[in-house]
């Protein structure tokens, strides 16, 4: 019920509207499906003694699957959607820690507050070359995509 109420307003909830039972549904698989990979992922990661976490695997993989075709956006778009909407939530716990160690700032902020900021504009750069990369290959796709309708047109 929490899920349902995370997802759709109250109206919806009690309307029973079965588009918003659908989508809520559809939701709730696909975000189930994307814990998966990232259990499966992490399980790999720790038996296998990978020097990466398993999250990082499990985006790995997901990625592979995703541009090889194995899975279709369409499938985790939704779950993912709503993951990254609520992202927020995720981060209280860390707020509530930080609350709680007010004397480890007073001694030791600057170096945090460099950690994270540094932190912050590699985060910042690695995704803008992931974007940078990926718009050049979904244009290169495209460019090879359009070149061979043509040569299909002209044979």
């Amino acid at each position: 019920m929490i899920i349902l109420a995370a997802v759709l307003p109250l109206s919806t909830l009690f309307a029973g509207s079965r588009a918003a039972l659908g989508r809520v549904a559809r939701i709730a698989m696909q975000s189930a499906g994307l814990a998966g990979i990232w259990l499966l992922a992490d399980f790999a990661a720790r038996t296998l003694h990978l020097p990466v976490p398993g999250g990082v695997v499990g985006l790995l993989v997901l990625l592979a699957l995703l541009f090889g075709g194995g899975i279709a956006p369409r499938w985790v778009k939704a779950g993912a959607d709503w993951l990254l909407g609520d992202m927020l939530l995720f981060f209280i716990p860390a707020a509530v820690a930080a609350v709680q160690y007010g004397g480890l700032f007073r001694q030791d902020g600057w170096r945090l507050a460099l950690v994270v900021v540094f932190g912050t504009l590699m985060v910042m750069v690695a995704v803008a070359f992931a974007v940078e990369q990926a718009s050049k290959l979904e244009r290169r796709l495209e460019l090879r995509r359009v070149m061979s309708a043509r040569h299909a047109a002209r044979a």
